[in-house]
């Protein structure tokens, strides 16, 4: 027989136990509040372009530096992500992405009221830094923990939110700005960014308790159970063995006048119980960032992917207007040019994770695909000269650009990689690593420009990033098989050989023993 012990209900604050990941479950609420972080970071970043003209205008500063308070803040960002990951599994992702929430609110509303340029730099660039590192870090890491072989799927459809982001924001902040001016408009938008609080309130933590099968085991005998019979019923006993006559130590097969205990009237029988444990038993303490990830050869590798093929993301979205005007095309149609590769970046991100949904299939392998056309992409830009070429060297761009921007940090959760086990540490010092990449990228591309004084420069630059980038990408997954296959020639090695256990049935052993005595004495 069978019994099921019931989890009981848990409270809406209190986390969600499940007894294997859930693909679902509370996970569509968190990809719900995911799609909204993402529209409230990413997006407002990438739509803080409408604004340039504006404050250049009211501080009287050049573009450059203006914009380093986008490149402050992306830095800021990201540099923080190991102090992301502690502040997690120190309290929790709920409280870190609320307190995130509130950052990013009191840095765009403070700026609101800013005078100088410098204040910019502060306001947004360091507590909206830190506040977006707080809010999306954690939200992308839980979301991973709920889904597992829907995870690529979910994540690159829910990320979408930031290219819908731009898509509305980018023209609803332009309406506003002329009815009540940037400042205001600026407020509004820290106003709006205060409801991540309410994206990282249903951040509810998850644990994985498997099902525990507890067999119950049979009355144990007494170590020592003496037959108090003579020499007669003993050879009669062991005639009986002969005949096919079966002696078991079930209380209802031992004669009376045997010493069995316990004595029960009732026969037992196997009893198998599942149970969900649903105390809380001690466990081990969590490391608040695990650094033993640096010393698995394939995140190092996939870390170096990260570092030079951040320096490919940016420039597109930086320089393709430019590019286009430099070529005499239109500011309308340059702003189409964007828009399209925005639209692309969209179905990329859902078709990479409808892609990588599909079973069974080595995930790593299709992302360096995707690296490779978003390389060659970028090396097409140059070669462009009119509108439709740069039209379709965006489309094409903005597409790949999606396959590889939606997945590459949810990729730390595969096992080519890390695992999902480490992959909160994993993903805070990958994204630390990228900022490197992120505050020296701009400059270098600008620098590049201002030398050759052709932005076809830039584009190479970013281009030669990624082709590093997967070159490393290429090494992740020959690094993690040499290094499973060391790790099971080690374990093989130190195997030693153990003597089988005794048998646990000791009546056995006594009836050998009886068989033997009545041996000799027939011999007798």
């Amino acid at each position: 027989s069978k019994m099921t012990v019931k989890a009981v209900k848990m409270p809406c604050t209190a986390p969600n136990v499940y007894t294997k990941v859930p693909d679902g479950g509370w996970g569509w609420t968190i990809a719900f509040a995911f799609f909204f972080v993402e529209a409230l970071t990413y997006g407002i970043i990438k739509s803080f372009g409408v604004f340039f003209n504006d404050l250049m205008e009211s501080f009287d500063e050049t573009n450059s530096r203006i914009s380093w308070i986008i490149s402050i803040c992306v830095f800021v960002q990201t540099f923080t992500a190991p102090l992301s990951t502690v502040l997690s599994n120190r309290f929790g992702h709920r409280f870190v992405v609320m307190a995130g929430g509130v950052l990013i609110s009191t840095g765009m509303v403070t700026a609101s009221f800013a005078h100088t340029v410098v204040n910019m730099y502060v306001t947004i660039g360091v507590i909206s830094g830190l506040g977006y590192c707080l809010s999306f870090l954690p939200t992308v890491t839980i979301l991973s923990q709920y889904f597992d072989k829907r995870r690529s799927l979910v994540t690159a459809v829910a990320s979408t939110g930031e290219c819908f982001a731009v898509f509305s924001f980018a023209p609803a902040i332009t309406a506003l700005k002329e009815q009540i001016g940037w400042r205001y408009s600026l407020l509004s938008v820290g106003v709006l960014q205060l409801s991540i609080v309410i994206c990282g309130s249903l951040l509810r933590p998850i644990i994985i308790k498997e099902q525990e099968e507890v067999k119950a085991q049979p009355p144990e005998e007494p170590t020592e159970t003496k037959y108090m019979l003579e020499n007669e019923q003993t050879r009669t006993s062991i005639e009986s063995i002969d005949s096919g006559v079966e002696i078991t130590t079930s209380p209802s097969n031992v004669p009376g006048n045997t010493k069995a205990e316990p004595k029960s009237e009732e026969p037992k029988e196997h009893v198998q119980i599942l149970v969900e444990n649903n105390s809380t038993p001690p466990e081990p303490k969590t490391k608040l960032l695990d650094f033993s990830v640096m010393r698995d050869y394939s995140f190092i590798c996939y870390a170096f992917f990260g570092l030079f093929a951040t320096l490919g993301f940016f420039a597109p979205s930086l320089y393709i207007i430019p590019l286009s005007l430099s070529l005499g095309i239109s500011k309308d149609h340059s702003a189409y040019i964007l828009s399209a590769m925005a639209i692309a970046e969209v179905f990329g991100r859902i078709s990479a994770g409808w892609v990588l949904n599909k079973k069974p299939i080595r995930k790593i392998y299709i992302e360096l695909i995707c690296v490779v056309l978003l390389s060659v992409a970028l090396f097409a830009f140059p070669f462009a000269s009119e509108f439709w070429g740069l039209m379709t060297c965006s489309i094409f761009f903005g597409f790949m650009l999606g396959t590889v921007a939606g997945t590459h940090i949810p990729l730390l959760a595969e096992d080519d990689v890390v695992g999902i086990a480490k992959m909160s540490s994993a993903a805070g010092v990958y994204v630390f690593i990228q900022s490197l990449a992120g505050l020296a990228g701009p400059p270098l591309a600008g620098v590049l420009v201002d030398t050759t004084q052709n932005y076809s420069s830039a584009f190479y630059s970013c281009a030669a990033g990624m082709v590093l980038g997967a070159v490393f990408l290429s090494l992740v997954r020959p690094c993690k098989g040499g290094l499973c296959h060391r790790q099971q020639q080690c374990a093989q090695e130190s195997v030693v050989e153990v003597a089988p256990d005794p048998p646990d049935d000791f009546i056995e052993m006594d009836i050998g023993k009886a068989e033997n005595s009545g041996k000799g004495c027939d011999g007798a």
